[in-house]
């Protein structure tokens, strides 16, 4: 399906905090660059009939001020919109409500940088202290390979096949080095390593069928 070092060592995660709505939040960014002009990488981010081919499907009204549903995931309304630059929504999972923003940064020779802050106010209620930022870091790894297969082939990903993939040997082999990767992003933050490891071995765990995985 893809080569699983090439695309980790592509991405790069950080984690971080910010004073954002309500209060200090904590923040989840991931990016990748895309050999795509960056019209090309929005209209796969916002275009509802492209977004599936990669992602899921999704409905609503998708403009600012609209709101999406991404089928079997999180809804959410539209916040800011300025493109072909970027957005920022609400993510709505159950009784949980977070925030994304991306950024599309264009780079020489036609490529794009593709960014996305996910953002929680988090307390002892929520699935940071047991998994750290892998909760929702290992599905945003998951998601923007997805959106690199598609990117660089034009074709829609297959996600029944997909789904398969990721409990292959080679699936778990990718959720174990993107936790890792949100693992070393964790203790650069100044988390505790111990603490960091606890959480990014739970993160392991649920993604890998040991237990049910979190929600991104």
């Amino acid at each position: 399906m893809i080569d699983v070092t090439q695309q980790i060592n592509a991405v790069r995660r950080q984690v971080g905090k910010r004073v954002f709505k309500a209060g200090e939040a904590r923040v989840v960014t991931i990016s990748q660059t895309y050999d795509s002009d960056i019209e090309d990488v929005w209209d796969a981010c916002t275009n509802a009939e492209r977004i599936p081919r990669w992602l899921m499907p999704v409905s609503g009204d998708l403009r600012l001020g609209g709101q999406y549903q991404l089928h079997g995931n999180a809804h959410g309304t539209i916040e800011r919109c300025d493109p072909p630059k970027g957005f920022a929504a609400t993510w709505e999972f159950e009784q949980s409500v977070t925030w994304i923003e991306l950024r599309l940064t264009p780079e020489a020779e036609g490529r794009t940088r593709f960014e996305v802050d996910h953002i929680a106010h988090v307390d002892d209620d929520t699935k940071w202290p047991e998994y750290g930022p892998g909760a929702v870091g290992v599905g945003w790894d998951l998601m923007v390979m997805g959106l690199y297969l598609h990117l660089s082939s034009g074709r829609p990903v297959d996600h029944q096949a997909a789904e398969a993939w990721v409990m292959s040997d080679e699936g778990k082999r990718f959720v174990e080095l993107s936790s890792e990767g949100w693992y070393e992003a964790n203790v650069a933050s100044g988390e505790d390593p111990a603490t960091a490891r606890a959480a990014a071995d739970a993160t392991t765990a649920a993604y890998t069928g040991a237990e049910a995985p979190p929600e991104a």
